[in-house]
């Protein structure tokens, strides 16, 4: 991100390990400020390569990220491709839900990338699917992962305790309690009971070999996680904390969510 477009947000920034971490005051503005250095990384792969493969996450925390960067019109999306952080398995792409339909709406009808690779969480093997778009993804190197951090500290659906170990870049996962209270919190769904208790995942070490990643995670019901993960010890515990491993990755905090961070 430029310096000048950084001090006009009024942000503050924080490196912790090899991680930098921004803090705007409010949730639209580090949003747009997650979306500045988005559009950065994605045109400096297509500048240098002819095209980004991208990662991009789901969830109400990354609706303004979402908006703003696919407002931003200097990014060629005909030279991108697209891969799905994770869905749920049994959920159609019509239910109101579906991250299939959440990104169909909020990005691919909007700014139309070349290639877009869903997860079809109505598959009836849904391990074969998970090889479908391993087989696929093993074919791309990923330029930028647009991720978030969840409640309990998940990082795409990889709940405590994450596998840590496993290659394989796509797997099945069950859904803890916390992580399904979440998704009813956020108007998903209306009671506990409807919320799938699996899904598809990408997984913790294919997200890590991703060039760059930006985190985008607004709200003060994120604080906790935020603390656990940032600033505690890297433990499957703690999905997100890996993190703090990555040599290029961004975290972009509101005051929200930054409320409980004392090395500041």
């Amino acid at each position: 991100m430029e310096k000048g477009l950084w001090t006009n947000l009024e942000g503050k920034r924080l490196v912790v390990n090899i991680m930098e971490i921004f803090e705007v005051k409010t949730k639209l503005g580090t949003s747009t400020a997650a979306a500045m250095a988005a559009s950065t990384k994605l045109q400096e792969a297509i500048n240098a390569n002819g095209h980004a493969s991208f990662i991009v996450a789901t969830g109400a925390s990354q609706f303004d990220f979402l908006n703003a960067l696919t407002a931003d019109s200097s990014i060629d999306w005909s030279k991108t491709t697209m891969f799905h952080l994770d869905e749920y398995i049994g959920i159609s792409e019509i239910h109101a839900a579906s991250f299939r339909k959440y990104l169909q709406e909020r990005l691919v009808d909007i700014v139309q990338p070349k290639t877009v690779h869903f997860l079809n969480g109505e598959a009836n093997d849904p391990q074969a699917e998970c090889g479908r778009l391993n087989r696929i993804i093993l074919q791309h190197t990923i330029d930028v992962a647009f991720v978030g951090i969840g409640e309990n500290g998940h990082l795409a659906f990889n709940d405590p305790p994450a596998d840590f170990e496993t290659e394989d870049p796509y797997i099945i996962v069950e859904l803890d309690e916390t992580c399904r209270l979440q998704q009813v919190g956020e108007g998903w769904f209306k009671d506990l009971s409807e919320v799938p208790t699996h899904a598809i995942s990408m997984s913790i070490r294919q997200i890590m070999k991703s060039e760059a990643i930006i985190c985008t995670v607004p709200d003060e019901r994120k604080a906790e996680a935020v603390r656990n993960c940032l600033f505690g010890e890297i433990s499957p515990m703690h999905p997100a904390s890996i993190l703090q491993n990555h040599s290029d990755c961004s975290i972009f905090l509101d005051a929200g969510s930054a409320s409980l961070l004392t090395s500041k």
